[in-house]
Formats: structure tokens, C-alpha cells, sequence
């Protein structure tokens, strides 16, 4: 049922809220939600007022929200580009364990996989110690396995050694959206949260340029090696951050206030009735709405299928231009530069339509802004798809200059950011606070299942059908899904109020 802003679940009042912290008007909004059990009075006896103490995140200099929201970018980037660093040592791995091109490629996959379980490290961390315990405790073991992955005797070694390099380095990532929420108002959250997603898809693109020029020359284990360097240095600054979360650091307080110290011990819920409503919010909820909600389905999997291709490309680009244009392994992954420009471009597409729909909307009604005005980079995003795929597919042969293709993919990057960061923005406008985390975890869960999955068999996808018609399978699949967020759009209003979970 619908509820109002007031009336849903503050965005502070549980651990689960670091899957999606959403964004509030004001700081005094979450006077109760900042410990549950507690009245204001208890509150205000360590911060008086809210909106206004220049210690707490929302009020911090916009110099200090940026750098606090560049690290986790960065971390976000570091963990993304490890997933396809991995994609050029196929052909290494291949030969090192003597295995198959598809058994070489599942180490990719188990990592990406270990992305999608990750976040279920990040609430019970944020609880105890905030945002910057994640950060700091989950990226270390994640470049250790890393490391551990580069010494692996056998095929199923560097298979499992990847899946929980990306289990540990996935945590960091839901986690970054609450860092974001704990800074910006609801008004800011569109630029800030764009530039979060954007790292994240911007390191795939990277990380195929990155691992053909290292694996080329070196072997396959220097992708290892070089993932390992760049997860300790982007680690580093970590240390340099402050803590976001709002009821970490009033928690913090409270602890030189022997009164409500005492009255906190009270309040805390039983170890079990927390590990229970984690369990709850990170793996039941999500499965529930991705099959009860349709909302969250048709989001989730439209999402899913678009990064799917993506790492599909890891697998198809190095067939089709070397089969077609002889390219080596080093460029093979500079044609991924294309994706890059793509993911780039579709930063300001979405900032700039937030500020013409959004934005004008919110001046003229600030609180009463429809989400469905959130959509309007994945509507235009939605073209961006199918063109992309028949463009590709009909241009990657040999009378046909290679920057063609190279060009064909641009608009895909371009559509498929678009649609991520549009979406995402309105699952948090759509639903409460623990609901929309919920959401966003499914949305997660299935892109990087699907993302995993996929170049398992793209390989020989494309060897049956041919480069045409295999790209084109996927061009008409986007294209049948492109009605998505246009009738989202025109129904929105209407499928919310008919929702089983609490929505805004």
C-alpha cells in the first residue's frame, strides 16, 4: 500500500539500510529512526539540532562529501574491474591446467558470483562497525585471496580462490550507496548517486584494456598481480574517511553520556533477532519481491540482461575481431575503450534529465515528486540497446573498417548506464526505506548471476549461429524488453498502489 514519506520506515533505523540508505529532506527527518526504542529527548541531548550541527554528514563542506563519496567510487571501480581483468588469461589458462575454453572461463564467473553474495557481508559489518569498517576490513582479504589466486596449483583452485575475492570485495558495494545517502538530500542524491554506479560499469570496461596488455606478455598470472596492486592502493585512502552513518556516530556519542549508555544496553536487540532480520532483508525479502513485485521483476531482469551482455562481450570481442580483423590480445582490449566512452556519456545524459524533469518537478512540489519522473534516461536509454546489437552485428566482417563495430558498441554502454542508474533512483523513490533495499538487492543479485553466467556460453552461441545472428538473438531479446520502462512510466501510479510492500 502506499504510504506517505513521513509514514514509511526511516532509512536509518535497522543494519540493512547499507544495501540502500535513502535519502531524506532533512536530518531532523530521522530523529527516530536514529536508535529504535528511543524518544527525541535522548537524541537531542547529544546533538541539539540536526539540520544544523556542521560535524554530521549532511552538513558537512561539499569538498569533504565528494572525497568521502571518490573513495568508494574508487573501491568500486577496483572491485568491478577485477571481475574482467580475468577475461584475456583465458587463452593462458587454458594451456597452463589444460582445460577448455569454457572450464578456463568459470574462474571469471566464480568471481562475479562471489560479487553477487558479497553484500551479505556489508549489513552485519555496518552495524558494528559503520560504513568505514567495511571498507577497511573487506578489501584486504579480498586482495589476499587475490594474491593467493596467482599461486593456484590447479583449475579449481583459481576457481574458488576468485569466488571469494569476489565475495569479499563485493561487500564494499551496496555500502557505498549508503555513504551516499548519509551526505546528500533527496534533491542531491542524483548526481552523487550517478557517479557511484558509474565506477562500478566503468571497470569492466577497463579491465579487459588493462588484463590484455598485462597476460599478454607476462602469462595469466599477472592479471592477478596487477588486480592485487591496484585493490591495496585504492584501499589506502580509506583510512582517510570519516564515518557517515548516522547511528554509528550518534551511538558513538551516546557512549560519553552515561545515562543513555545505560539506556542503550537496553535497547539492543537480541544477537538472534539481528542475525535473523539480516538473513530476512539480505536473502528472503528480495527473493520474495523478485517474484511477487513486478516492479522489481521487470527492472531486475531488464538490468540483469543488459550487464549479461556486457560480460558477454568479454567473451565474443576477442572471437569476432580476431577471427575477423586478426587483432592480438592487447587489442582485443583496447576495443573495450568504446564501452568506457559509452558508460561516460551517459553520466551527463542522466544528470541532465534529472535536472529537467526531476528537479523542475521537485522546485515546483518539493516531497511530492512522482518516481516515475526518474525513468526518463531508461526510456531513452532503451533505444540505445537494439541499435547497438544490429549495428554490431551486421558491421563485424571483414569488408567493413574494425572502427565500425568499435562504434557500435558505444551506444549500448551508453543505454545500458542509463537505464542502471534510472531504475536504481527509482526503486529507492518507490519503496520505504528497507524495502527499497531489498529491491535494490535483487536487482543486484540477478545482474551478477546473469553477468556470471553468461560467457559460459557465448562462445559457442556464437560459433553455431555466427557473429550476425548471435548478436542479433540479443538485439531482439533488448528489444522486446525496451517497453519496460515506458510502460512503467504510463502504469507506475497504478501497479505501486497495488503493491504488497510498503511503498512511498
Amino acid at each position: 500500500m502506499s504510504s506517505t514519506k513521513d509514514g514509511g520506515t526511516p532509512s536509518h533505523n535497522t543494519p540493512m539500510d547499507v544495501e540502500c540508505a535513502t535519502p531524506k529532506e532533512s536530518l531532523n527527518d530521522r530523529d527516530e529512526s536514529i536508535e529504535p526504542g528511543k524518544d527525541v529527548a535522548n537524541v537531542v541531548e547529544v546533538v541539539t539540532d540536526l539540520d544544523n550541527d556542521v560535524s554530521l554528514p549532511m552538513n558537512w563542506p561539499l569538498g569533504k562529501k565528494v572525497f568521502n563519496v571518490a573513495v568508494p567510487s574508487l573501491l568500486g571501480f577496483v572491485i568491478s574491474f577485477g571481475s574482467s581483468i580475468y577475461a584475456p588469461a583465458v587463452p593462458d589458462v587454458m594451456r597452463a591446467f589444460k582445460v577448455s575454453e569454457t572450464i578456463a572461463t568459470v574462474p571469471l564467473t566464480t568471481y562475479v558470483l562471489g560479487l553477487a553474495f558479497g553484500p551479505m557481508l556489508s549489513a552485519p559489518i555496518s552495524e558494528i562497525f559503520g560504513r568505514l569498517g567495511t571498507y577497511r576490513f573487506t578489501v584486504p582479504i579480498s586482495a589476499l585471496f587475490t594474491l593467493g589466486a596467482r599461486f593456484s596449483p590447479n583449475i579449481a583452485a583459481l576457481c574458488i580462490l576468485r569466488f571469494f575475492a569476489g565475495f569479499f570485495g563485493g561487500a564494499p558495494l551496496p555500502v557505498a550507496a549508503g555513504t551516499a545517502a548519509d551526505m546528500f538530500r533527496a534533491q542531491e542524491f542524483a548526481i552523487a548517486g550517478s557517479f557511484l554506479l558509474y565506477f562500478p560499469f566503468l571497470g569492466p570496461a577497463i579491465g579487459p584494456v588493462v588484463g590484455g596488455f598485462a597476460t599478454q606478455y607476462n602469462g595469466w598470472k599477472w592479471s592477478q598481480y596487477v588486480l592485487t596492486i591496484t585493490m591495496i592502493v585504492a584501499w589506502i585512502p580509506a583510512f582517510f574517511l570519516e564515518e557517515t552513518y548516522l547511528k554509528i556516530i550518534l551511538a558513538r556519542r551516546k557512549e560519553k553520556v552515561e545515562a543513555v549508555q545505560a539506556a542503550e544496553k537496553q535497547a539492543k536487540p537480541p544477537a538472534k533477532t539481528l542475525l535473523f532480520g539480516i538473513l530476512f532483508i539480505t536473502l528472503l525479502r528480495p527473493a520474495k519481491m523478485l517474484v511477487y513485485e513486478p516492479i522489481v521483476t521487470f527492472l531486475s531482469i531488464y538490468v540483469a540482461f543488459g550487464f549479461a551482455v556486457i560480460f558477454t562481450f568479454f567473451s565474443s570481442v576477442p572471437y569476432v575481431f580476431g577471427l575477423v580483423y586478426h587483432f592480438d590480445r592487447g587489442n582485443n582490449g583496447l576495443v573495450f575503450l568504446s564501452i568506457a566512452l559509452g558508460c561516460t556519456l551517459a553520466l551527463p545524459t542522466c544528470i541532465i534529465l534529472d535536472r529537467v524533469k526531476y528537479q523542475k518537478a521537485y522546485r515546483k512540489t518539493p516531497g511530492k515528486v512522482p518516481p516515475e519522473l526518474r525513468l526518463w534516461p531508461a526510456m531513452c536509454g532503451a533505444f540505445g540497446l537494439p541499435l547497438s546489437l544490429f549495428w554490431f552485428a551486421w558491421t563485424a566482417r571483414s569488408d567493413v573498417h574494425w572502427i565500425v563495430p568499435i562504434i557500435a558498441m558505444v551506444p549500448f554502454a551508453w543505454g545500458n548506464l542509463c537505464i542502471y542508474v534510472s531504475t536504481s533512483l527509482y526503486l529507492i523513490d518507490t519503496y520505504a526505506a528497507l524495502t527499497a533495499a531489498s529491491a535494490i538487492a535483487a536487482n543486484g543479485l540477478l545482474r551478477y548471476v546473469f553477468g556470471g553466467t553468461f560467457p559460459l556460453f557465448t562462445i559457442q552461441m556464437y560459433e553455431k549461429l555466427g557473429i550476425g545472428w548471435a548478436t542479433s538473438l540479443l538485439g531482439f531479446v533488448s528489444l522486446v524488453m525496451l517497453p519496460i520502462p515506458w510502460v512503467l512510466y504510463a502504469l507506475g501510479p497504478k501497479i505501486r498502489g497495488a503493491s504488497h510492500f510498503e511503498t512511498r
